[in-house]
């Protein structure tokens, strides 16, 4: 049973940072591509950045030069360094296999972690 487990959000100031992390278990961590969504009220799950196993990196463009995700494989871990926070980047924070470099079914979400971003 593949299982996602995100934490690390809470209430931040405008230009602060937080660091998310992602708990992976029931797949093959090391080899598969992962990545980060959000979705804030009222709006669409977005794709935010996305790793491959050899360490490609994807950014959506709102987030390019203020989040970096990283990836742990002997944790099994997924990570995203958000700085330079703004309030657009108040969501629920996800993670899951990773868009674009993965094309295939997305399958279950974990419960994600809530990022509330103001003053």
């Amino acid at each position: 049973q593949v299982q996602y487990v995100e934490s690390g959000g809470g209430l931040v100031q405008p230009g602060g940072s937080l660091r998310l992390s992602c708990a992976t278990s029931g797949i093959i961590f090391s080899i598969n591509p992962m990545g980060w969504y959000r979705q804030a009220p009222g709006k669409q799950r977005e794709m935010v950045a996305a790793i491959t196993a050899g360490g490609n990196r994807y950014y959506t463009s709102s987030v390019t030069g203020r989040f970096t995700i990283s990836r742990d494989n002997a944790k099994k871990t997924v990570y995203l360094q958000m700085n330079s926070l703004k309030p657009e980047d108040t969501a629920v924070y996800y993670c899951n296999l990773g868009r674009p470099y993965y094309s295939g079914d997305l399958g279950s979400w974990g419960q994600g972690t809530q990022v509330t971003v103001s003053s």
